[in-house]
């Protein structure tokens, strides 16, 4: 008992220190996952890892936490699965918030000229996780049309639900390309509902609770939690459904104090989904330093919960589901409808600056370094801040 409570705390202290250097996003936060998981502590194989991140791409929510919390799940059970999240997302939630809260006091002219140059970088991280992930996940012609098709749809139809209907088209797409996989042997699928259910009622009684007493942090907590339900393809795909809902509809922000904290994310380690701790903070700013801390945190509960949720629903008879051909085979459309998706959303964030010469070069720019894998991302803004301070 007392050597696995030791096992469940060193996890925990590596999941801290992942917390603290985990930069770039999913894609690489699997690398360290890899690393720090598999070749350093052997909790599982690389194959098992592999398996649960495809699994988390499938599902809404923020890929990273939804792996390492599954990895935690695989150790210890609930409890360590509870303590993994927290850990996890405290640093980079906390963090977002307060640069929210620095915002607020600075003057709207200030802030351009800082954040000319991060604006653009942060697009061009969003292009550069479009092409990273596609060169792994698209080989066949069913993935390239998948990837076309769900580009143009997203870029034309900006709506939130454009992103699930086609993460479904994709995967029944390649489904009927089951019999390229291989057979497995089949045992009765044992589901257990609570988590489904838990999270539906939570996404329903938000929903009216927001609509009959208006109350503004109810209403950002049924937003960010409507959004993490929507968000199928991690933080990448998240981002443009707040754009459209918290800067477009609402006005909640600008888009330049947006796009300011898109870069800025890139700038810290942990989970993408952060960047809802600044728009929720940001959303509250006239309800005074206390609302925008009431925002901060309702916004990160919301947008994380989801996810949560649907990862022990899922995690439980994952071993089961993966028997069927098709469910393997969905994964190839899944992956290369994400990837359209993630592409249409720097696009559409790229849109307002593609008149300014000075934009377009630092997007260029940064999407090389990033291509190169020879400057770390946190320097590449580091960069870009100094610049928009000296010029």
């Amino acid at each position: 008992m007392e050597t696995r409570k030791i096992r469940y705390l060193i996890f925990l202290k590596d999941v801290i220190i992942l917390a603290f250097t985990c930069f770039g996003g999913p894609q690489a936060h699997l690398a360290q996952f890899v690393k720090k998981f598999v070749q350093q502590r052997r909790y599982l194989s690389e194959a098992d890892l592999m398996e649960l991140q495809s699994l988390c791409q499938i599902l809404p929510g923020p890929t990273s936490t939804q792996t390492i919390t599954a990895i935690g799940y695989r150790l210890g059970g609930a409890q360590l699965a509870y303590l993994t999240i927290f850990v996890w997302i405290f640093p980079a939630t906390c963090f977002m918030g307060l640069t929210a809260l620095g915002i607020s006091f600075i003057e709207h002219d200030s802030l351009i000229k800082v954040t000319r140059f991060i604006k653009p970088m942060g697009i061009a991280f969003i292009f550069y996780a479009a092409y990273s992930i596609g060169r792994k996940v698209i080989h066949s012609k069913t993935s390239i049309v998948l990837f076309i098709l769900s580009t143009l749809a997203a870029y034309l139809f900006r709506s939130p639900y454009v992103t699930p209907i086609w993460i479904l088209l994709g995967g029944l797409t390649t489904s009927f390309k089951f019999e390229q996989q291989e057979k497995l042997p089949k045992n009765p699928v044992k589901i257990e509902w609570s988590n489904f259910i838990l999270w539906g009622g939570v996404l329903i009684t938000t929903a009216i609770v927001g609509k009959i007493t208006g109350s503004l942090p109810v209403r950002l907590f049924e937003n960010f939690y409507r959004n993490g339900s929507l968000a199928f393809g991690g933080g990448h795909i998240m981002k443009p459904l707040l754009f459209n809902e918290f800067v477009e509809f609402k006005h909640y922000l600008t888009a330049d104090e947006f796009l300011s904290g898109i870069a800025i994310s890139e700038l810290i380690p942990g989970p993408t989904f952060s960047i809802a701790s600044y728009v929720g903070s940001l959303s509250m700013r006239d309800w005074g330093v206390s609302g925008q801390i009431l925002g901060a945190l309702v916004s990160s509960v919301g947008i994380f919960l989801p996810g949560i949720f649907m990862i022990f629903f899922v995690i439980k008879f994952w071993t089961q589901l993966k028997q069927f051909r098709a469910v393997r085979a969905s994964l190839e459309g899944i992956n290369a409808a994400s990837t359209g998706l993630t592409l249409a959303a720097g696009i559409s964030l790229f849109e307002p600056m593609a008149t300014d010469p000075l934009a377009i070069i630092t997007t260029i720019a940064t999407f090389f370094l990033l291509l190169s894998n020879k400057v770390p991302s946190y320097i590449i803004i580091i960069g870009g801040i100094l610049l928009g301070i000296l010029l």
